[in-house]
This record gives structure tokens, sequence and C-alpha cells, in this order.
């Protein structure tokens, strides 16, 4: 089996909701990430064997999403490009098909990633449209909720599977108050000290008569305090415990990575930034879908041969408070770790709460921010993972080529 190297790794800046990138096509998102990874690497586009991106609500978007932004990159026509849709892990599963097709011998160099605009999620009207309705209302759906927020075996939001998670661990209000809190000093003060730089490709964007250089997180909140959160109302159940405070955002973004094997980095005198030595993915309940993590980071690990123990940055995608702090609980019990300790290494930057959550796109955002991390702090072993809707998860095991 070949080495696999991930040899560049690059994202957007993270937009709100109907905010800066709102007019910006997941497609055009993309194709700015495929750019900045051909700058960066300096391949011939030519050599790739293929384009890859996680895409969700992709409704609207035309036909083939990935391929649009391949061609309109400048990889050429005769370089395949495709979509891969596994909800919250699409971003990060682009990256996992990448490695076994690498790793088979069977490619040598794939653009990896994952893009989303929640923002441009159209409404739509069911399939009797097409056979006529002859009597009465027709009903508009939100192709974000029906095919990216709300489980469908029981028909509820993501943020009950949350609410499922703190009633099981007896997760309280005031514990995921202070872990999203937490997240936003963290994010606020890797903003600050410019961290987020190096891994963010600014792109240009148009608003209304201007056109602005977008390279900042807008999501993160300077404003908020665990004063303000405590006052927020529960989000999904009247006498529930998640809030909006304590829930990832609705987000616009793009991100990619450049995975290549050890012969094509050698032969193109590519310098890896880190080699991907671990792969995993789970099914769980899909009630409790936030705890998917648990399962795929365990099979990461032993597929690494490595325990949590030894690895020193964990960027666990943070969709609820609550649903990362059930994961904590687990780990913590299953590899018998200090929980303070694992807290300590974990989201170092902040996570989804602050940064927000795009969702085709976010599996492949925090391999982009770990692999930065890792190499502006010197560490060796990374560890990426998040849960998906439909009960999964799914988790990368990344090694630092300096060390």
């Amino acid at each position: 089996m070949s080495k696999v190297f991930i040899s560049a790794a690059k994202r957007t800046a993270v937009g709100s909701f109907l905010g800066t990138l709102k007019d910006v096509p997941a497609s055009v998102l993309a194709e700015n990430v495929i750019k900045a990874i051909l700058e960066e690497s300096k391949i011939e586009p030519a050599k790739l064997d293929e384009v890859v991106f996680g895409n969700v609500l992709s409704a609207g978007t035309k036909q083939g999403m990935t391929r649009q932004a391949s061609v309109n990159a400048g990889i050429p026509i005769e370089i395949p490009a495709y979509g891969v849709d596994m909800l919250c892990g699409s971003g990060m599963k682009s990256v996992l098909n990448s490695y076994l097709q690498i790793s088979s011998g069977f490619h040598h160099a794939i653009i990896a990633g994952g893009a989303e605009s929640m923002s441009q999620a159209p409404f739509l009207v069911g399939p009797e449209v097409r056979s006529g309705n002859k009597m009465g209302s027709l009903e508009m759906k939100d192709h974000m909720l029906v095919d990216g927020l709300t489980d469908a075996f029981a028909g509820y939001h993501m943020g009950i599977t949350a609410e499922n998670i703190a009633e099981k661990y007896g997760i309280t209000r005031e514990e995921q108050d202070a872990f999203a809190i937490e997240s936003q000093r963290k994010a606020i003060e890797a903003d600050d000290r410019g961290d987020f730089e190096a891994e963010i490709v600014g792109i240009d964007v148009k608003v209304r008569r201007d056109t602005i250089h977008f390279n900042k997180d807008e999501y993160i909140n300077r404003k908020t305090t665990l004063e303000k959160l405590s006052t927020l109302r529960p989000a999904f159940k009247k006498e529930g415990t998640v809030t909006a405070g304590s829930s990832s955002g609705i987000n616009d973004a793009a991100s990619a990575t450049l995975v290549v094997s050890e012969e094509f980095a050698n032969e193109n005198n590519l310098k890896p930034l880190v080699e991907i030595i671990g792969i995993g993915q789970s099914g769980v309940d899909p009630a409790v879908m936030g705890l998917g993590p648990t399962t795929a980071i365990k099979k990461a690990l032993n597929h690494a041969g490595l325990t949590l123990q030894e690895i020193d940055a964990v960027e666990l995608n943070e969709a609820f408070a609550a649903q990362s702090l059930g994961v904590i609980k687990e780990l913590v019990d299953e590899y018998n770790i200090d929980r303070d300790e694992l807290l300590a290494k974990t989201n170092v930057n902040g996570g989804a709460i602050a940064i927000g959550h795009p969702i085709g796109a976010s599996g492949n955002r925090i391999i982009v921010t770990l692999i930065h991390i890792m190499k502006q702090r010197n560490l060796k072993y990374g560890l990426a993972s998040l849960c998906i809707g439909g009960g999964m998860g799914t988790a990368v095991v990344l090694k630092n080529t300096d060390i």
C-alpha cells in the first residue's frame, strides 16, 4: 500500500447565513478553493486523477456542482469531477474516499473538498405538482430543513437529537453554555492572533455596488457572554436545554485538500504537510446521531495504531454543545483519559459553534484547520471527527511530516 499525504489545505472564510456570501453559489466557493490548491501546490492540473467535493444541498445548484467548479477553476475537461453526500460528513468523506483510492494504487492525486451555500438552499414543492394538483393548497418545503437538518426516520430537527444526548448523559444547560462560550473565546483569540490566515483563501465578493475581499470568518460572535447565553430560550424543546447559542451555525463556505501518493509527491517536488495514517466511520442510533464520532474515532485510532492519549490535537465538529460533551464523556470512559486533558487539546481554535457549520464543507474544514494547527504548534498527531445526521460518524488521524 502506498503512503497517502495531504500536500495542500485551504478554505474560504465562513460566511453567516444570508451574510456576505449569500449570493455566491457553492460551485463558485468550490472553484475558489480549487484555484488556491493549484496555486499553492504548483502542480499541473492535467496530472490530477479526479476532483471530489462533498455537498448536501444540491437542489438548484445546476448539473454537477463539483464538475462546474473543476472546469471553471481551469482543470482540463479530461479530468473527472463528482460530488459525495454523506450529510455533515461529506467533506471528510471526500478525503476518506481519496485515501482508499490512492493507498490502493488506483489513483495518485485527487483534490478532495466540500462546499455548501446554505443561504442559497431553495424552497421546494412536492412531486404532486408533476401529476397535477387539481385542488387544494401546495406546501412549500425548505430544502435546508428537509434534506439537511431533519432526521428522516423520526421526522424531527437535529436539535432534538442533541436534546436526547443531553437527557441520556445528564448534560446540563450550564455545561452546554460554558462549552459554547469557550468555543467563542478560543475562536476570537485565534482570529486575533492571525492563526486562521494561513488556511483561508480570500475571495472577491460583490456587495451591492462594491466588491469586497472576504477573508475573515464572519460568524464568530464577539459580543456574546455567558450571561447572554443563559437568557436564551430552548430552541427545539419547550423544557429543553439546547439553545441557538449552544448550537452550530447555518453557514456558507468551501474547503479543499490535495491528497497525493508518496510517489506523486516525490515526482512533483511536493512537500507533504501531513500523512493520513488512520480512517474510520461508524453507524449509531439516529436518535443520538451526535454520538457517531465515538466509534469512528476508535476505528481510526486502531487503524493508526495509536491511543487517544497519543493524539496532540483534536478537531471535534461542534454540531451542538450537548453532542460534543456526550462524545467527550464516551471517549473519557473508553480510553480512561482525563477529561480536562482531552478538553484542553480539543478545538483549540474554537469549533463550529463559533466558526460555523456549512454542512457539506465542515468535514473538510476541520481537517484543514487541524493541519494548520499541527504545523503552527509543531504537533505530531492530530485527529478530526464529526457526527452525521441519520446516525453516523467519520474520523481521520493525521501525522505531521515535520516530526
